[in-house]
This record gives structure tokens, sequence and C-alpha cells, in this order.
């Protein structure tokens, strides 16, 4: 009787520092996250696999929480062990938390029920060398009130197609916010945005329009209109890429045990 090789799908928890790569997606002769955990899982069990992530960060952008998943059928490593195992091998800007078994098919990204990501700005006249790679630097004051306001109006479901910036094309831009929140931590400013999915550099989007109408350019009621317009042109810029941050990804079962 032949033996089938038994197809098995390992999924991990990451997290890493996005400072020095070009992003997660994987780019020929570019630094990347996706490139470098594909390189190191070859390395160390003798064959290539495609690496899948829950969400493809941008140049620059880090994640505490992003989830990866690869199939396999021959793989040496037990789930259980490979978490050390990479990260014995990995680069000191990228680490596995967890690992684990995760049902065949499972698909970090289309599987996914929500995905939380922050934005910290640091607020003071003089900037933060330690928190330069992390935080965007803001020296004028806010008016949180504005920004509370004009950011209720994002929950929900909405056309979002003013919130994303050209580059990945989307069948549709409708996606469901289920919170923004707007945490003050000392001389920190932290925003937290959930939702079930996001459009390109959608999170950036929002948060340069919020801080421009924290500073009094824009009008709260901006936010508003551009999502019954669809218009970019109403919003603000595009926040830098350093301050972002993908904290969790939310699962309808519980990949990992920690």
């Amino acid at each position: 009787m032949i033996s089938r090789k038994q197809e098995r799908c390992i999924a991990l928890k990451i997290a890493y520092d996005g400072t020095g790569f070009h992003g997660f997606q994987r780019q020929p002769r570019l630094r990347t996250i996706q490139g470098t955990l594909e390189e190191t899982l070859k390395n160390l069990g003798g064959i290539h696999v495609p690496v899948q992530g829950a969400g493809r960060t941008d140049a620059g952008v880090h994640a505490r929480g992003q989830v990866i998943a690869f199939p396999v059928t021959e793989w040496p490593v037990p789930a259980g062990r490979t978490a050390i195992a990479l990260n014995g091998a990995l680069p000191p800007e990228i680490s596995v938390l967890a690992a684990a078994e995760a049902p065949l098919g499972f698909h970090p990204r289309f599987d996914a029920l929500h995905k939380t990501y922050q934005y910290t700005v640091f607020r003071r006249a003089a900037r933060c060398p330690l928190r330069r790679l992390y935080a965007l630097h803001e020296r004028a004051p806010l008016n949180l009130c504005l920004m509370r306001e004009a950011a209720a109006d994002l929950t929900g479901e909405h056309d979002f197609s003013a919130f994303q910036n050209t580059g990945r094309p989307v069948d549709s831009a409708i996606r469901v916010i289920k919170a923004v929140l707007i945490e003050e931590e000392d001389l920190f400013l932290h925003f937290w945005i959930t939702a079930n999915g996001f459009l390109y550099q959608m999170v950036r989007i929002i948060v340069g329009t919020l801080l421009e109408i924290g500073r009094g350019r824009l009008d709260a009621a901006v936010v508003r209109e551009a999502l019954e317009t669809g218009r970019r042109g109403l919003l603000g810029p595009t926040a830098p890429a350093h301050g972002l941050c993908l904290e969790r990804v939310t699962y309808k079962e519980r990949i990992f045990v920690e």
C-alpha cells in the first residue's frame, strides 16, 4: 500500500519591527517580512513553503499580532517546537510569539473576523529620539473633542472609497468599522481602529484626517461628507507609516494557546 503524505497547516503569531523592511509582501530583490520568513522556513525545513499573512503591512509598519500560515506535507519540526526553532534563525526584528496546527484550508486573511491597528502619536514640542521609529511627532495642540466627534461617524458599515490610496484595486470598498478609539497615555495619543477589513492605507488616511481636524485645519463634518461622496480630496494627508502597528487579528475559533 502506498502511504500518502499528510497535509498540514501551521499558523504562527508573529511580531516585527517594520523599520528595515519594504513591507510584508514578498518583492524581488527587496527585504520583506514574507520573503524573510519563507527563506528562514526553507533553511529550517529544507523545502519552500509559501507564507500567507493576515495583513499586508506597508514599509515601516510594525506588528505585535500578525498571523501567518503555511501549508505543508513534509515538515520536520513539530508545531509546538516551530516557534523556538524559528526564533533561533530569524533576524532580531522578527519574533514568533506562538505556533499551532490550524485546520486545513485556514487562511489568516480571509478567515479573519476583525483586525485591530494602533497608531501612536507623541505630543510634545521637543521630539523624542527613542520613539522616532514608532510614533508620529506632533508639536501642535489637538482638539480631542472634535477628533472623537469625527471618529464616531466612521463606525458602522460604509463605503470607504474616499479612505484609500491607489495601488491595490478592490471589488468593493464597503467595510465595517467596529470601533475607533482615541486614548491618551501621558504624552502619547493612541488611535485604536478595529474593522472587518481595511483598504490600502485606510488607517493612515483616517489618522491623518483626524489629526487635521484636531489641528483645526479641517471641519469634523468632512468625514461624513467624504463617506457620502467618495472624494479622497476632502480628507487629510496619509499619516506616516512608522506610527502604525497591527495589534491583533480575531478569528471565530481560537487558534493559539498562549
